[in-house]
Parts: C-alpha cells; sequence; structure tokens
C-alpha cells in the first residue's frame, strides 16, 4: 500500500467552491485509488465555520451532538465533552478548534452525500471504473493516548470486509469477524496527513488489494449496518450505564 500526501494552501474562509479546490491539487487519479480528505477542509468550504465571540461552547456542544454526557452536573474531563454524533463516539459533537484559526469548525453537513459528489465527479473526470473517496475526522480512543483516524463518509467501496462463515487458517469457522476497511484506510491517511502544521489535508491511497470497489453509491442500509446498535456493543455495559441527554438543539442549563 502506497499513501501520498498533497500539501495544500492554508484555508482560513469560505473562498472558492469544493470542485475548485480539488481540482487546483488533484490533476490524475489512478484506477483503484482511494482519496482521502480531512473533513476540516470541507468544512471550511462549506461555511461551516463559527466565531467563538458571544457562543457559548456548551450550547454548540448541545446543538451538534445526538447525544452528549454530563456528569455530576458538570462537563467531563475540561474542555472536553463525550458525545456520539452520526453514531460515532466521538468529543464535542466533532467541533474542533485546532487550526482553526481561531474559530469553532463543525462538523461537514452531510459527509455521505459529499463523499458520493467527489466520487462521481472524479469517476466522471478521469474516466475511473474503480475509485473510494473517505471523509476523516479523528477520534480518542478508551485507555490510549493520541488520536486516530476515522471514517465520517465514504463512497465506492465496502466499508466492511465479512469473514463471517469463512474458516480461519485452523479450518473453524469464524462466526462475527469483520474487517472494517473505511476505518481502517481512513486511520492510515490521517496518519499520513499528520495532525499539525503539516498542511497535508488529502492522501491518495494506492496499491491496497484487500478492498471491495463498487458501482454504486454508498446506500442508507450500508451506513446503517456499518454502526452497531448501543445495546448490542461488547461496550454496551459502559455505553449504556450512564444518562446521555439528548442533543440536536441548545439544551444546557
Amino acid at each position: 500500500m502506497i499513501i501520498r500526501t498533497i500539501k495544500t494552501e492554508k484555508l482560513t474562509g469560505r473562498n472558492k467552491g469544493l470542485f475548485d479546490f480539488v481540482d487546483k491539487y488533484i490533476k490524475k487519479l489512478d484506477e483503484k485509488s482511494v482519496v482521502v480528505l480531512t473533513s476540516k477542509i470541507i468544512s471550511i468550504l462549506e461555511g461551516r465555520v463559527m466565531k467563538k465571540e458571544g457562543i457559548p461552547k456548551a450550547d454548540l456542544i448541545a446543538a451538534e451532538s445526538d447525544q452528549y454526557l454530563v456528569y455530576e452536573n458538570e462537563y467531563w474531563h475540561k474542555d472536553f465533552v463525550l458525545s456520539i454524533k452520526n453514531n460515532l463516539l466521538i468529543p464535542n459533537g466533532g467541533i474542533d478548534e485546532s487550526n482553526a484559526f481561531d474559530n469553532y469548525i463543525l462538523w461537514p453537513k452531510d459527509p455521505y452525500g459529499t463523499a458520493k459528489k467527489l466520487w462521481k465527479y472524479w469517476k466522471d473526470k478521469f474516466k475511473l471504473k474503480n475509485l473510494g473517496v473517505i471523509i476523516t475526522d479523528s477520534k480518542t480512543t478508551p485507555m490510549r493516548w493520541g488520536t486516530t483516524g476515522v471514517s465520517i463518509g465514504y463512497c465506492g467501496f465496502s466499508g466492511l470486509n465479512s469473514y463471517i462463515g469463512k474458516n480461519d487458517i485452523f479450518g473453524k469457522k469464524m462466526e462475527i469477524t469483520k474487517a472494517n476497511i473505511a476505518d481502517g484506510l481512513a486511520a492510515a491517511g490521517v496518519v499520513a496527513m499528520g495532525e499539525g502544521k503539516e498542511q497535508t489535508p488529502i492522501a491518495i491511497i494506492t496499491g491496497f488489494e484487500n478492498i471491495k470497489f463498487k458501482k454504486t453509491a454508498t446506500s442508507k442500509s450500508e451506513i446503517k449496518n456499518f454502526s452497531i446498535a448501543m445495546n448490542e456493543d461488547i461496550y454496551s455495559p459502559l455505553l449504556m450505564g450512564v444518562k446521555w441527554i439528548k442533543g440536536g438543539v441548545s439544551n444546557r442549563t
């Protein structure tokens, strides 16, 4: 697998369209490439940027999260709130303050929709049969320092490779194993792009064989099946052992 990153200009505002931006830096794509883009670039180009002045961070987190957690009437761990957004456990409803030019940067409006638009655009432009697109963010992992990349939207390939019903190397039939291709490639792309001042928000992955490219965009059923219901998750004792507050509105008291 080969990962090539692309250095871009520094974006500080909605000064161009998404296709104008990617056209400037992506001149060619090879068959069976996977393009990885940080969600922050898409958010900035969509205008999903809010000035910090006059906006209580707690209210914004409540509005942007699907669910969020309050512990003993205070937010957990200083400036970080544990939240759920689009079936992903992530701090602060995805709101980012790093490399945000003293603003809050929110998640893109529709990561899967944006991945689909870029997928169709590049397939047509470069006459490709097989192409993948991943929109990423960074997340933390319980009991581990550091952040890793995660997919918040993908298109052009199967996000999961199921091994259910297949035999392992000793001939035992596997019952629950699925390989998370979307998040695995997202993590690889983000570790190459960096988290600081690298200014490389795009990565192109080639030479990865364990991927099933598709002719159709990611469907609603695929998006649903990419996630596990909280009560079925192996971590359900932890996830369901706390009182989640419904988000979507500014409802902190």
